[in-house]
C-alpha cells in the first residue's frame, strides 16, 4: 500500500514536472531578450518551482549548513553528485548566479535543453579532449568576471548513497588557472530521489557548505584532495547511516 502511495504522488510529480518544462520553456523564449540577470531570474524560478512541488507532492524538504561560508568572491563550486535533485536546487539557490559547465548533448533535449540554451552555461564536447577544458578556461573566465560562479561535479556523475565516485580534478584546474576560490559542497539528495529510480521518497535533504578553499599555492591534484577530504568526511555527517551499515 505504502509503494502504491508512493508511486501515485511521483507520477503526479513527475507529470507537473514535465507540462511545467514545456510552459517554462516558453516563457524563457520570450524573455530571452531582457538583459541577462532578469533572464536568469526568470528561468530558475522552474527550479524554485519544481523543488516545492518535490517539497509538497512528495514530501521531500531540505535544509541548509553553513550558509555563512558563502564567499562574496569568484568562485568554482564543487559538488557531491548523488541525484538530479540539487541540479535543480543549487541554481536558484546560490548569492550569484551559477554556470554549469555540462556535456553539449543535453542542448538537445526538446524544451528543457532548448531553455538552457538562452542561459550562460558551458556545453562541452567530451570527444576534443584538452580542447575541451580549453574551452571551459576561456569560457569560465569570462563568466567569473561577469560576476557567475561555475559549478562542477567532480565526481562525474551521479554516485549512489553511501559510495564514493573518483574524484577528478578539472574543477580545481579550472579554479588555479582563474585564481577563484572553491566551495565544496555535500548533500545526500540521493536518499530521496535515488539515481534512476521514478520513486522518489519523504525525507530530509541536508545541504552542508564547506568553507572556502583559496586555490593559491596548490596543485590540482593537492586542491582536489582536500575537497574530496571535506566532502566525504562531511557525508558521514550527513549520512551516518549509509556509511556504518556496514
Amino acid at each position: 500500500m505504502r509503494h502504491t502511495f508512493l508511486f501515485l504522488r511521483s507520477l503526479l510529480f513527475m507529470t507537473i514536472m514535465t507540462l511545467a518544462t514545456i510552459v517554462w520553456a516558453c516563457v524563457c523564449f520570450l524573455v530571452a531578450p531582457l538583459p541577462y540577470n532578469q533572464r536568469f531570474y526568470v528561468t530558475s524560478r522552474w527550479n524554485v518551482f519544481i523543488i516545492w512541488c518535490a517539497k509538497v507532492i512528495c514530501g521531500i524538504r531540505y535544509e541548509i549548513k553553513g550558509a555563512e561560508n558563502f564567499p562574496d568572491a569568484p568562485a568554482v563550486v564543487l559538488s557531491k553528485h548523488q541525484s538530479a535533485w540539487e541540479t535543480i536546487f543549487l541554481l536558484p539557490s546560490m548569492p550569484r548566479p551559477l554556470v554549469f559547465v555540462f556535456k553539449k548533448e543535453i542542448l538537445y533535449i526538446p524544451f528543457f535543453g532548448w531553455a538552457m540554451a538562452l542561459l550562460r552555461m558551458i556545453p562541452i564536447d567530451r570527444k576534443q579532449g584538452k580542447n575541451a577544458f580549453k574551452h571551459v578556461v576561456t569560457h569560465g573566465k569570462r563568466r567569473l568576471a561577469d560576476g557567475q560562479w561555475i559549478i562542477m561535479f567532480p565526481e562525474g556523475t551521479r554516485i549512489p548513497v553511501g559510495q564514493k565516485g573518483k574524484y577528478k580534478s578539472g574543477g580545481t584546474r579550472l579554479a588555479i588557472e582563474t585564481g577563484a576560490v572553491v566551495v565544496p559542497i555535500a548533500h545526500n539528495s540521493g536518499e530521496c530521489w535515488p539515481k534512476n529510480s521514478f520513486i522518489k521518497r519523504p525525507g530530509l535533504i541536508t545541504v552542508s557548505i564547506g568553507k572556502p578553499i583559496p586555490s593559491a599555492g596548490h596543485t590540482p591534484d593537492s586542491l582536489m584532495q582536500q575537497v574530496e577530504n571535506w566532502i566525504e568526511s562531511e557525508m558521514h555527517v550527513i549520512s551516518p547511516h549509509a556509511y556504518n551499515a556496514g
